[in-house]
């Protein structure tokens, strides 16, 4: 996914730098690739799914040409955001990797559950 939505947010980098020359399409296209990056890498993923998904929502708005590719990589960036990295990620090395298990009752039988930090996997 992380992969998909820096392709994504690299054609719309590439679109703003092509067709307008003005400060605030180079400022979306900027702000393009350094969340395609931030994705990509895996580092500060659910604040860079959210950057994502308002930069396409704001080259939607300048770009109508490309609303499906937008819509897209919206829908991913906020499903990242959501989701989290995954193991394979700088957030997961650095921070380590959390899991939430859901478990079919419990010693109190409410269903709680529960919350573990393992390291990723190598």
């Amino acid at each position: 996914m992380r992969v998909a939505a820096t392709m994504g947010l690299s054609v719309a980098a590439i679109g703003t730098f092509v067709h307008g020359a003005s400060l605030g399409s180079l400022a979306l296209g900027v702000a393009s690739l350094a969340a395609g990056l931030l994705l990509l890498l895996g580092l500060w993923t659910p604040v860079a799914g959210v950057l994502a998904t308002l930069v396409v929502g704001l080259h939607g708005i300048a770009h109508a040409s490309a609303a499906g590719v937008d819509i897209l990589v919206g829908v991913l960036g906020l499903a990242l955001a959501l989701l989290g990295p995954g193991a394979w990620s700088m957030d997961a090395r650095l921070f380590g990797w959390k899991r939430f298990e859901i478990r079919n009752g419990g010693a109190n039988g409410n269903g709680a559950g529960s919350s573990s930090q393992d390291s990723p996997p190598v």
